[in-house]
C-alpha cells in the first residue's frame, strides 16, 4: 500500500476507485479526515487530505502524528506528500515541481515524534527523502514534459501568515530553494514509521522577495494550484502503480531505540509493533 497526503488543492485523486473510507484510531488522536482506501490503476492507495475536507485545518493544526501513524497502521510502505510552496530562486518558476532532498524546520511547538513518556528513540534524518521515490517520480514528471527540479532545500515555516520581506530575504541567504508550511514534521514522523518518504512540492509563487512579481497571497496560490492540480493528479495516477516494485524495506529503528524493552508498557510495545511492521 502507498500512502498519499494531499495538500492545498489536492483533496482527491483521478482514477481513484475508493472502496471504503475509514475512521482510524491512533494513540495520537484522529487524522485530518477519514482515510480513503482504494485502487488507482492497480495500486493499493490510502489517501488523506492534509487539511481535511473543505480545507478546515491551518498548517499548525494538522494532526501530523495521527496522519502518518494511521497510514502506517493500515499497512502503507511509502508516503507521498503533496505540498504547495513558494519559490526562493529566480530559476524555479510558478508551475514547476520540485522534489526536495533536504528540509530546514522553522516550525514551533509541533509534535515531531512518536516517542516520549519513557520510550526513547533517535532516528537519523540526515538524508530524509527516499532516493527510490525521488528517482521514480522525477522520471515520470519529465515524461509528462513538466519542469521538474530534482533536488533542493525546503524551509518550513510555522504560518499561517506568509513571510515578511525581511524573513524571505534571510531565508534566501541560507540557499534554500522553496518555502512552505507543512513538510515538517511529516518527514521526521515518516522516518520513525519506517516509511519511504517524498514531497512533491508544487511551486505557486515567488514568496515576497521578487521585486518584479506580485507578493504571495492566498488568491495567487489558489489560482496556480487550480491550473496545476490536473498535472499533479495525472503524475500520481501514472507513477503510483509501478512504485511498490521499487521499494526496499527500511530499518530506521534498528539501532535507534534506546529504552530497555523490559520497562515498556503494553501500549508502548503495541506502538512499536506497528512502527516496526
Amino acid at each position: 500500500m502507498i500512502g498519499v497526503i494531499g495538500g492545498s488543492g489536492i483533496y482527491n485523486l483521478d482514477n481513484f476507485n475508493i472502496t471504503s473510507t475509514q475512521e482510524v484510531s491512533t494513540p495520537f488522536g484522529a487524522p485530518s479526515d477519514k482515510v480513503m482506501l482504494g485502487e488507482l490503476n492497480g495500486a493499493e492507495i490510502a489517501f488523506i487530505p492534509r487539511h481535511g475536507s473543505g480545507h478546515r485545518l491551518l498548517p499548525h493544526e494538522v494532526p501530523y502524528q495521527a496522519n502518518v501513524f494511521a497510514l502506517k497502521k493500515l499497512g502503507a510502505r511509502a508516503l507521498i506528500s503533496v505540498s504547495a510552496v513558494g519559490s526562493m530562486r529566480q530559476e524555479i518558476h510558478p508551475g514547476d515541481i520540485l522534489i526536495p532532498d533536504q528540509f530546514i524546520d522553522r516550525t514551533m511547538g509541533r509534535a515531531s515524534t512518536f516517542f516520549g513518556d519513557g520510550l526513547v528513540g533517535h532516528v537519523s534524518v540526515s538524508d530524509p527523502v527516499s532516493p527510490e521515490l525521488a528517482q521514480h517520480f522525477t522520471q515520470m514528471i519529465e515524461e509528462e514534459n513538466i519542469k521538474c527540479h530534482k533536488s533542493g532545500t525546503y524551509v518550513c515555516i510555522q504560518g499561517p501568515a506568509f513571510s515578511t520581506r525581511g524573513e524571505s530575504e534571510l531565508y534566501r541567504t541560507w540557499n534554500v530553494d522553496v518555502i512552505g508550511m507543512t513538510a515538517c514534521p511529516e518527514f521526521k514522523l515518516a522516518r520513525e514509521a519506517q516509511l519511504h518518504y517524498m514531497t512533491l512540492a508544487l511551486v505557486t509563487d515567488y514568496d515576497c522577495w521578487h521585486s518584479e512579481e506580485e507578493d504571495v497571497s492566498a488568491e495567487s496560490v489558489i489560482q496556480t494550484l487550480n491550473k496545476n492540480s490536473a498535472n499533479v493528479k495525472r503524475i500520481l495516477s501514472k507513477s503510483l502503480p509501478a512504485l511498490s516494485q521499487r521499494l526496499t524495506p527500511l530499518n530506521a529503528l534498528e539501532h535507534a531505540l534506546m529504552s530497555d524493552p523490559a520497562l515498556l508498557s503494553k501500549e508502548q510495545q503495541d506502538l512499536l509493533d506497528i512502527l516496526k511492521q
